[in-house]
């Protein structure tokens, strides 16, 4: 589990199926108020069928992604033939954002999969001369689905909608969106969610969820991702324009030219897609805290135009060809072999045969949620943050207990351990920190 974010969605669901509390989500026993909780209810069905394990955890957004590629195959069938949806699916499954995304144990590609459908029924009420039903009520629930994944950026379709009464003057967009019942029916599916999580955090879910990680986000760099110095975020202001080369590799190398080829000539279906994509990539690029998978929803709208407009089957086949043998590589023997060098894996590894389930556990200076995650499928206590000078009394205390330190703070702190306890050391990546690190697990059997 790559720190922070995979580990902390992990344990989060795990403490739901503890607590049996579906609604507020808990991290280490603290309120967890980030996000929404739909891919917690997911990683829970998950846990229900292969129990708490790392594949578990990842394995629905694997789900979502191929629902997405499902979903974009048919709409692309429908806006272009069979080419069209083939590619579509395959470009977006093959970029390389989506291969890291696609795995993560987190909940964007949730997110990516209702901003995509309520994109491609979007498309059908303006596109058809006939309003449909159907596409209403599926454009509507993917919104409050969206939002329920990942907060108000799931939205973005509206504003697609927006957009193109703007650009396509003569679409019926009132009449065909019928936006006040929509919004009710929006209200309705979130509600029986929403109203119970506000009443047991006291508004705090709105609060955090919505003050701090939605306006906060927009306003200032969360966690050293952006700039909060005004020249530096003018120079971040390209981010997302320069980091969808590496994203969106390997189909981003034709993207100067479709970009140049669309410009000279357009039509409904392109300004649709141009719209939703576009629209994404302006949201993140003005908001402060920058990541460059944030942009991922636009990834199948992308998709799309490419399998529009890239005319080269030899391009095509070869991009495909050469991502796939790059990635089957990754995905087969670099990532297990980085994978020894994530220390709260290896300590656990370690260590799992000395542990109990009535042991506590305290860390100093290295807390990253994984040592949560791995940790708590054998001990049900909670991680204690604790410094050099409190490790040595939290290990004094009566009853089974160990703590995680680096080695040199564990050579001061605790010099001389009783023959009786046992002491694990591993060295690696703190990858949330980017530095390198030595670690010791000094652990107290009784």
């Amino acid at each position: 589990m790559f720190d922070r974010d995979e580990p902390r969605f992990a344990e989060a669901s795990r403490e739901m199926i503890e607590r049996g509390d579906y609604i507020v989500p808990h991290f280490n026993n603290q309120l967890r108020l980030d996000k929404p909780p739909l891919a917690y209810w997911m990683q829970v069905a998950s846990y229900k069928i292969f129990a708490e394990n790392d594949f578990a955890a990842r394995f629905p957004s694997a789900v979502a992604a191929a629902l997405v590629a499902l979903s974009i195959l048919a709409w692309g069938a429908r806006i272009g033939g069979e080419r069209t949806g083939w590619w579509a699916a395959i470009i977006f499954t093959l970029s390389l954002q989506t291969f890291l995304h696609a795995k993560a144990a987190v909940a964007d590609m949730w997110l990516v999969l209702f901003v995509t459908t309520a994109h491609w029924a979007g498309y059908e009420l303006i596109q058809r001369p006939v309003s449909s039903w159907k596409s209403w009520f599926v454009f509507y629930v993917s919104l409050a689905l969206g939002f329920l994944a990942k907060g108000p950026i799931a939205w973005t379709p509206l504003l697609t909608v927006v957009a193109m009464k703007l650009f396509v003057r003569d679409i019926e967009v009132a009449r065909r969106f019928k936006f006040v019942r929509g919004v009710l029916l929006m209200l309705a599916i979130v509600a029986p969610w929403g109203i119970p999580a506000l009443i047991q955090t006291h508004g705090e879910f709105f609060k955090i969820g919505i003050g701090r990680h939605v306006i906060g986000r927009s306003l200032s760099a969360m966690e050293s991702h952006g700039s909060n110095s005004f020249g530096s975020y003018l120079l971040l202001l390209p981010f997302y324009f320069v980091t969808i080369f590496a994203s969106f590799f390997p189909w981003s190398i034709k993207l100067p030219s479709l970009t140049k080829k669309l410009w000279r000539e357009r039509d409904r279906i392109d300004i649709y897609l141009l719209s939703g994509a576009g629209i994404v990539f302006v949201i993140f690029t003005l908001i402060k805290t920058k990541l460059p998978h944030y942009t991922l929803p636009a990834f199948p709208l992308l998709a799309l135009l490419a399998a529009r407009h890239f005319e080269s089957e030899l391009f095509l086949r070869s991009a495909a060809t050469a991502a796939i043998c790059l990635y089957l590589p990754l995905a087969l023997f670099a990532a297990p072999f980085a994978a020894r060098f994530f220390p709260a894996k290896q300590l656990f590894q370690q260590a799992e045969k000395e542990l109990r389930t009535e042991m506590e556990l305290g860390a100093v200076d290295f807390q990253e949620p994984s040592l949560v995650w791995y940790f708590r499928s054998r001990i049900k206590g909670w991680m204690t943050p604790l410094n050099s000078k409190s490790a040595a009394e939290f290990m004094q205390k009566d009853g089974p207990r160990l703590v995680i330190l680096p080695t040199e703070t564990g050579a001061n702190a605790l010099p001389s351990p009783p023959p009786t306890w046992k002491t694990f050391s591993t060295s690696g990546i703190n990858v949330a920190k980017g530095r390198s690190v030595a670690l010791s697990l000094i652990l107290k059997p009784e």
